[in-house]
């Protein structure tokens, strides 16, 4: 699972990301509401927990945008006061659950599990452009009927782009969601991965479908 922690107490942020990260989760972590929009409307997360007194645009805001964006990712909202009128707001406007501060780790992570499995977009097994395919059950692709051998990396990888087909992913987003990095490392780590990937799926084809955007990063798709 991907979780988006929206907290702007590091401390508190640090915890919530070091407890689902020893649990295997993916987690991205950010301060402010008006980060996190763009990231929770155009990236593929399970979950986001939301910490309701942000500053500038709170949480309950942030939550308003999204369901009016139809963004269906389950939301845990996080609150210090604990008003049942505030808990009872961001009820209404399409949160999931809430966990009132201070919170036991084990509980907000029990909570994001249990959203995680009854929540959100059902993602499809089967993944498909053009001819090439990746079962996400059995972690098999291919292409034209030709299986294709994939490390750990390279399946993330490709299972990304063909979750987001058409859309030209930015090396700082694929560093993120394939990496877990929330940095830039200052090396061509992407550009080596898609390199790779590229060859396994396109070399000796026709027709190319992972393409190189200058400037602006890569992108999967069949041919126009």
């Amino acid at each position: 699972m991907r979780v988006l922690v929206v907290e702007d107490q590091r401390k508190t942020a640090s915890f919530i990301r070091k407890g689902l990260a020893a649990e295997g989760f993916a987690v991205d972590v950010v301060e402010d509401a008006e980060t996190a929009l763009p990231l929770a409307t155009g990236t593929a997360f399970d979950a986001i927990v939301l910490d309701i007194m942000l500053p500038g645009r709170d949480g309950l805001s942030m939550l308003r945008v999204l369901r009016e964006r139809r963004v269906t990712t389950p939301v845990l909202l996080l609150s210090a006061r604990g008003e049942v009128s505030e808990r009872v707001d961001g009820l209404n406007l399409g949160a999931d659950d809430y966990l009132p501060k201070p919170f036991a780790l084990a509980e907000l992570i029990a909570r994001v599990r249990a959203m995680g499995r009854r929540g959100g977009e059902v993602r499809p097994a089967l993944l498909e452009v053009a001819d090439l395919r990746l079962d996400t059950v059995t972690r098999r692709a291919c292409r034209g009927g030709d299986t294709i051998e994939l490390s750990t990396r390279e399946y993330r990888l490709l299972e990304y782009f063909l979750r987001w087909p058409h859309r030209v992913c930015s090396r700082m987003e694929l560093l993120e969601a394939v990496w877990d990095y929330s940095f830039d490392p200052g090396t061509n780590v992407v550009d080596v991965y898609v390199g790779r990937l590229r060859e396994k799926i396109d070399a000796g084809r026709d027709t190319k479908l992972l393409h190189t955007v200058r400037g602006s990063g890569y992108v999967l798709r069949p041919p126009s």
